[in-house]
């Protein structure tokens, strides 16, 4: 693993790396932290802006969680075909594009629509999967839970059939983490049962948004990206224990990087 980490910018010696821009289409009513989660994640991974793009009735809880966090906000409490256009303005702007991450009451007309417009690399996250599994995946990473993989398994047969006939990186996590790729599986050995907690699927995420943003593969941001957030779990288990929550992974992420 210290390969791929070694191939991250040093914006501590190098004067002109650069971490690149990460967009998050995230956030709903019911969960108004997914856009901050993993908007952190990828700022604490290395990217130089981030911003996130939530529904306007969420929008003041998502912008006073951090000033380092650039929000903006569209109309209504999901994301529907109102949302588009700046949707793609935002993947056309980012590096890297998210989206996904407690989108509830979202449209998946809406949300096929703008996947389709984005040329970029991307993450594709949580209820965005469904929606997303008839595009072009080319330049896809997803990220389901054991859950949501029961769409992408239930129209393709595997995961690994899921990669190779559609082109998309897959990060599933539970209880051991796989990467799937080129129809071929790896798994990742680092982690901890504290990563069970809530939010820290956002956080693999952003991480992994902010690990393409900067420029790595789709594979190698997969795999890096489980092998971060495990890593960080573990450090973060020392100090928390039990009582482990997602933030306490993000503020641990740039003591693993190093």
């Amino acid at each position: 693993m210290s390969r791929l980490l070694e191939t991250l910018p040093d914006r501590s010696e190098e004067a002109d790396a650069q971490g690149g821009t990460v967009g998050v289409i995230a956030g709903s009513v019911e969960f108004t932290g997914q856009p901050v989660l993993t908007g952190l994640a990828a700022l604490r991974t290395g990217s130089d802006h981030v911003r996130a793009f939530t529904p306007e009735k969420i929008y003041p809880i998502v912008a006073s969680h951090s000033p380092n966090l650039l929000v903006g906000q569209y109309p209504g409490e999901g994301f529907t075909e109102a949302a588009v256009d700046q949707a793609i303005e935002l993947g056309q702007w980012a590096d890297a594009l998210v989206v996904g991450p407690g989108l509830t009451r979202s449209d998946g007309s809406a949300v096929c629509e703008t996947l389709t417009e984005v040329d970029g690399p991307m993450v594709v996250d949580a209820v965005a999967i469904e929606p997303a599994l008839g595009n072009d995946l080319s330049n896809a990473v997803f990220t389901p839970d054991e859950s949501e993989m029961e769409s992408i398994v239930d129209e393709h047969g595997s995961l690994e059939e899921f990669s190779e006939s559609t082109g998309a990186v897959v990060v599933a996590t539970g209880d051991e983490d796989t990467i799937v790729a080129e129809g071929e599986r790896t798994t990742n050995e680092t982690g901890t049962p504290a990563l069970a907690a809530a939010g820290t699927g956002d956080t693999l995420a952003g991480i992994v948004a902010s690990l393409l943003s900067q420029g790595l593969s789709r594979e190698d941001a997969a795999e890096l990206g489980a092998w971060l957030v495990g890593k960080a779990g573990e450090l973060a288990t020392i100090d928390h224990g039990n009582g482990l929550v997602a933030t306490d992974v993000i503020d641990r992420i740039p003591d693993t990087i190093r």
